[in-house]
């Protein structure tokens, strides 16, 4: 006869245990992926007011329509036809959009946005040492968005800082892309340029590094660009060499640079994740990949035009002229913005940030992803 076996009622002990494991998943989870607020650092990229908190000077062209045209209506300072990644991430997540840190009388609950246009990772008496003091027209490095970040943490949760920094997500970046912009259209080539990004890195990671000293437990630190593909590169170092782009069109010497930084960068990622594994998740963002990806497959983006801005006069091949940039005079946005990658051939349109916004959230292009699992 076989034997039986009365039901008590109770799952066996190895259930019972892979239930309470899948419950403290599901509450970790949660916990990761409904931030209370969001902090967000870098430069133009993701700048929603910054520059702009003391007035909308004229001579800056992204105060000036079309910016802004695709959501807003109206120019935000926002160097974009609408969103930018950080908006994405706070419509995730449940947030309003973050006002700037500089923003008098803001309401800093849900978090707030560092990033400045013209941001670099670099202090300024880097630049000054190697005689590029007149390429950086905006003094916010790294060192001076981390004081920013503090007074405002001081001001929303005090000395107890502790429960409300870990359910808060951080954006730390990009950094890098205005230093080697200030060496290169300071007269630098790529191969001088690359001397110094050992030093980039390092107070990129030192700014991460005092981030987790804060608080913080949940970093997204994205690398650079690749330059190479964008209006601004192509179209001042336009080269009749074949052999000085790639397949893609793209120009080999500053997307080289922009991958030395990334692996760099990836490499310290890894080993501050090493170090603090048990209490904080960082977070490699590869900005690289993703807009490199819509450039060798647009099609799969919805694009129609990938080295061809959307919003400028000045013609060529890939309607970019310094002197004729969007919001002077004269210069107007194509029809169809979304279908475009570049929206004024330095910065991206609204369509781009939002794909790129997807692929961090998703783990495409984000390891481990924002959403984890």
């Amino acid at each position: 006869m076989g034997s039986h076996r009365r039901s008590t009622g109770a799952p066996p002990a190895s259930a019972l245990m892979l239930m309470l494991t899948l419950l403290c998943a599901s509450w970790v989870l949660a916990a990761a992926q409904n931030y209370s607020a969001v902090f967000n650092f870098g430069d133009s990229i993701t700048d929603t007011g910054n520059l702009c908190t003391n007035g909308r000077p004229s001579q800056i062209t992204f105060t000036q329509p079309p910016y802004g045209e695709t959501y807003f209506g109206t120019p935000t300072c926002r160097c974009s036809d609408g969103r930018v990644i950080v908006d994405f991430l706070s419509d995730q997540f449940g947030l309003p959009f973050l006002a700037p840190s500089k923003s008098s009388n803001a309401d800093f609950k849900h978090g707030a946005n560092m990033a400045i246009t013209g941001a670099t990772a670099m202090d300024a008496p880097f630049f000054r040492s190697l005689g590029l003091s007149d390429k950086i027209w905006n003094n916010g490095p790294i060192s001076f968005q981390l004081q920013w970040f503090q007074q405002i943490a001081t001001s929303v949760c005090g000395q107890n800082c502790t429960s409300y920094l870990a359910n808060s997500l951080f954006v730390f970046g990009e950094f890098g892309g205005n230093d080697y912009n200030a060496m290169i259209f300071g007269g630098y080539t790529t191969e001088q340029a690359r001397k110094y990004t050992p030093k980039i890195v390092n107070t990129i990671s030192r700014g991460i590094d005092k981030l987790i000293a804060m608080g913080a437990t949940n970093i997204v630190v994205p690398g650079v660009l690749p330059i190479g593909c964008f209006p601004i590169y192509l179209t001042i170092y336009q080269s009749s060499n074949s052999s000085d782009y790639d397949d893609l069109g793209c120009l080999h010497n500053f997307n080289d640079l922009s991958t030395y930084h990334n692996t760099l960068l990836q490499r310290r990622v890894d080993i501050i994740q090493s170090r603090h594994r048990k209490t904080a998740r960082i977070m490699y963002a590869d900005f690289y990949s993703g807009v490199y990806d819509m450039v060798r497959n647009p099609q799969n983006y919805g694009f129609s035009s990938v080295f061809e801005t959307c919003c400028g006069s000045g013609g060529g091949k890939y309607n970019y002229q310094n002197s004729a940039r969007c919001g002077m005079q004269g210069a107007s946005a194509c029809a169809s913005p979304a279908a475009h990658l570049s929206w004024d051939g330095i910065h991206l349109t609204e369509a781009a940030y939002k794909q790129i916004t997807d692929g961090w959230l998703k783990g495409r292009y984000c390891r481990p992803p924002i959403l984890h699992s």
